[in-house]
């Protein structure tokens, strides 16, 4: 296993962050039990999760079958597993997020003073843990100043109740202005952006990556396979082991020129197009891991491959021609 600093801290993760959005609503608590052990043998330290995690979801094209999800379920599957004990927490750089309703009532989501602190010491019952080493932010509240944010943050870190302070679904001057606030307090503020980013969505090049780097903060992208557009979905659909319909039919067609070169670039590589999309976000500038969220075991299994996946300057260029990117701005849309 490979491993990087999270941004400018010290902390080092692992290349590759296990995502557990599906532990509850689609993928049971004890294969989560046994995808998270596994991962520990693999050398993966680094796992993600949020507050919101476990409410009901279903697979593409059916049905939700399980009633007992609730938003929460997650953290205490993950709370469950370190209470096995076995070194799980001590080895495990946790992470969790906080911003979405947990509730109906007033202060019970966003990014208030109030929230922070009843969201964190929630978390942290639900996690059965004495602390978390990465808190982000779900989502930007426009609603509440910086000021308020970081001096909530900054009384966690105080109490030993958060280690580290991250963002998610910033856009690139909302990590200026988050860092600049927390400089003119002296405070360490953002360490880590979780974006969307892959292949297809390449939007974060032109504002959130330069600043992100800029003001070293280590991006970890989500959905790193824009929901299985590349992981090999044509090959699949031909093989009948894949069955498009509603919204997902209609990314594959919308897509379906582009999917169709990248999968034959990917045959002619010899290689999976799920390790291709994953070893591609590990060649750009800025990235420190790829979260892979996902449902079962072997789908974890397959993603270490591209820890070892080298792609030339050849094969970079083509997949830039066959999903084209941004230049950073104003660049990309000026002199």
């Amino acid at each position: 296993m490979e491993y990087a600093h999270l941004g400018r801290s010290g902390l080092l993760v692992s290349r590759l962050c296990l995502g557990t959005m599906n532990f509850g609503s689609l993928t049971p608590a004890d294969e989560a039990h046994t995808i998270m052990d596994h991962a520990h043998e693999l050398g993966v330290n680094f796992f993600d999760t949020a507050n919101t995690y476990g409410r009901a979801q279903s697979p593409p094209g059916q049905v939700a079958k399980n009633t007992r999800s609730h938003a929460g379920w997650t953290e205490e599957i993950l709370g469950d597993w370190f209470a096995k004990g076995g070194g799980r927490r001590e080895r495990t750089v946790l992470a969790t997020k906080l911003y979405g309703d947990m509730g109906t009532w007033p202060n019970e989501g966003k990014l208030s003073a109030l929230n922070i602190r009843q969201a964190c010491d929630a978390s942290l019952r639900r996690l059965r843990t004495d602390h978390i080493d990465l808190y982000q932010m779900h989502h930007v509240d426009r609603g509440t100043p910086w000021d308020e944010i970081w001096q909530a943050m900054e009384v966690l870190v105080a109490q030993g109740k958060i280690l580290y302070a991250g963002s998610s679904n910033f856009a690139g001057w909302h990590i200026a202005r988050a860092c600049e606030t927390a400089r003119a307090r002296g405070f360490t503020g953002l360490v880590s952006e979780q974006s969307l980013y892959n292949l297809v969505t390449r939007a974060v090049e032109l504002e959130v990556l330069p600043a992100a780097i800029a003001y070293g903060v280590g991006v970890i992208p989500w959905s790193p396979l824009s929901g299985g557009l590349l992981g090999g979905v044509l090959k699949a659909e031909r093989e009948g082991r894949r069955r498009l319909a509603g919204l997902a039919k209609a990314m594959v067609d919308q897509h379906r020129d582009r999917i169709e070169s990248y999968e034959s670039l990917c045959d002619k590589l010899g290689e999976e197009p799920a390790s291709v999309a994953l070893a591609w976000l590990l060649h750009q500038d800025g990235v420190t891991a790829p979260i892979v969220g996902p449902r079962t075991l072997a789908q974890f299994e397959s993603a270490q491959r591209a820890l070892a996946l080298k792609l030339g300057d050849d094969v970079l260029r083509q997949l830039d021609e066959i999903f084209p990117g941004y230049k950073p701005a104003p660049e990309h849309y000026a002199w």
